[in-house]
């Protein structure tokens, strides 16, 4: 039997924007609970967009954006067979598979700081072009793929 659900927690806007969505980055960016470290790479990478910290986070925001899917693929079984079946994504988690990916993507790239890898990452975000955004790509192209299962999402 299932439990309830999870309560959404509030998050407040982080120290020096006052932006929920870096703060999410922020949170995403952090291992073993080193918060500070992990603020200092992801306002390290804004600040690398542009030197006015108020157009970079613009920047910022407009990457995240241009990689926000629009839609994904869930399974579903019906009559004992599988179907990954497209369906639309809420804001929320648009936007929490965008920050997973920007990060997992600088994470794969070897060679660099943290901060560096994530400003690369951003900044081909923005261009349209790099892993992210294949990522996102890739999702969609599944989604649509599949468009032929998309009466079994209203099951």
């Amino acid at each position: 039997m299932r439990g309830k659900p999870a309560k959404k927690r509030v998050l407040l806007g982080d120290p020096v924007f006052k932006s929920k969505i870096v703060n999410r980055m922020i949170n995403i960016v952090m291992l073993s609970g080193k918060k500070s470290i992990a603020e200092s790479v992801v306002y390290g990478a804004i600040d690398r967009l542009n030197e006015d910290r108020k157009e970079g986070l613009r920047t910022f925001e407009a990457a995240v954006k241009n990689v926000m899917p629009q839609q994904e693929v869930r399974s579903k079984r019906v009559g004992g067979a599988t179907y990954q079946v497209p369906m639309p994504l809420k804001h929320e988690r648009s936007e929490a598979l965008a920050l997973r990916w920007l990060i997992t993507a600088a994470r794969n790239k070897k060679g660099k700081p943290m901060e560096e890898k994530l400003y690369e990452e951003l900044n081909n975000a923005y261009q349209s072009m790099g892993d992210a955004i294949k990522k996102r790509d890739d999702t969609h192209r599944m989604a649509d793929a599949n468009r032929a299962f998309a009466h079994f999402a209203r099951r």
